[in-house]
């Protein structure tokens, strides 16, 4: 606990960097597609609530960073109604705001005024720079510090695990797991804990002949850096500590490993998704603020090499959370243009209104969730 309350400081100032990157990606995306379909843009903020700091460009775009770094937003015109006060029914009555019909001038500027193609783009460059960001960062470090690789060979195998009972011996090389060629026994380590118990098919390389067996993985409890009990399958098999070396690639083999890192980490959500829903997986692993706080403290500490890989992790989870198709998310808005234009119309306001209402609910439910099983994690 000592420990904690120590790094309590690098956590935090490494949660608002992590967050404030990944929150100004992500926005930029809608921003920069904004400008260029001719949105005029009010605001573009680093987090809620009362400004701490900002400037206003020629444009006349406030850039603003704001007290609750958790999340952001950038304001467009024409996104909501436009308000203008009229006075009340009777002689006394206070004025009250009512929607107010656009200027022609002020149409070509409106979000709310630009074609479903052009809204749909603007929504989904968020989730899309997201993707692009890490893709980048990858693809740098690949091409500079290189990328750690170990080949898929067995160093040990754990006496009494799975992989000791189907036949597995020290030096066989995995070829494949389920059909997926396994290039790195890094891939190996991403693809078993990802199993839901089912037994696997293992195509293994022994000396000169190809053998297939079959692998049942085992739920096992380990303690992860923070010291928090973790369950993962696993089969009970190690890397030859001879086959680990760095490798830096040219810039084309370079972008399709990045690329590849960015499919892998998309796909495995989705395995791990697909699990929670089905039952086969527990809810213990789903994090919220607290988590990412934790985890981006933890990856500081561990240099800043392992920071920027955590930093683009988590803007392809950031991405790919906002393509949820959930009102209030870019998904969902996504959702309703693809509605409008399948129905040649909009939906009626009261559906769209209900719409957010459902959405506001399921993220706030997921939040409290997740803070929840943060707090539990935590003590």
């Amino acid at each position: 606990m000592l420990e904690q309350i120590l790094g309590l400081p690098v956590t935090l100032v490494s949660f608002v960097f992590v967050l404030t990157i990944v929150v100004f990606v992500h926005e930029f995306g809608h921003f920069y597609i904004a400008r260029r379909n001719g949105v005029r843009c009010d605001a573009f903020s680093i987090g809620f609530g009362p400004e701490l700091f900002g400037f206003t460009d020629r444009h006349g775009t406030r850039w603003k960073f704001c007290l609750i770094p958790v999340g952001g937003y950038v304001k467009m015109f024409g996104e909501a109604d436009t308000m203008q006060a009229v006075e009340g029914g009777a002689e006394g009555e206070p004025k009250e705001m009512v929607p107010r019909e656009l200027t022609p001038e002020e149409k070509t500027v409106s979000f709310k005024h630009k074609t479903i193609g052009q809204r749909a783009a603007i929504v989904f460059a968020g989730p899309a720079v997201n993707f692009l960001f890490a893709i980048v960062v990858f693809w740098l470090i690949f091409m500079t510090v290189g990328r750690p690789v170990t080949e898929p060979v067995v160093g040990l195998v754990e006496a009494g695990s799975a992989a000791a009972e189907a036949g597995l011996v020290a030096n066989d090389r995995i070829v494949a797991i389920n059909g997926k060629t396994m290039e790195r026994f890094e891939s190996i380590r991403t693809t078993i804990p990802l199993s839901d118990g089912s037994p696997m098919t293992v195509l293994i390389q022994r000396g000169d002949e190809e053998l297939t067996l079959t692998v049942t993985p085992r739920m096992t409890e380990r303690k992860d850096t923070f010291g928090k009990l973790q369950k993962s399958y696993i089969i009970g098999i190690g890397p030859s500590s001879e086959s680990k070396q760095v490798v830096i690639r040219n810039p084309i083999e370079a972008f399709s490993a990045s690329v590849g890192v960015t499919y892998e980490v998309v796909d495995s959500t989705f395995i791990a998704l697909g699990q929670i829903i089905k039952g086969t997986r527990g809810t213990q692993d789903l994090g919220g603020p607290i988590s990412i706080a934790k985890y981006s403290g933890q990856a500081a500490k561990n240099g800043w090499m392992n920071f920027i890989v955590f930093v683009a992790i988590l803007s392809i989870n950031l991405g790919l959370m906002n393509l949820f198709p959930v009102p209030m998310l870019d998904g969902g808005h996504l959702l309703f243009y693809a509605i409008e234009a399948v129905r040649g119309r909009p939906l009626s306001e009261r559906a769209q209104e209900w719409g957010l209402r459902v959405g506001l609910a399921i993220v706030g439910a997921l939040m409290i969730f997740v803070t929840g099983n943060d707090i539990v994690h935590l003590f």
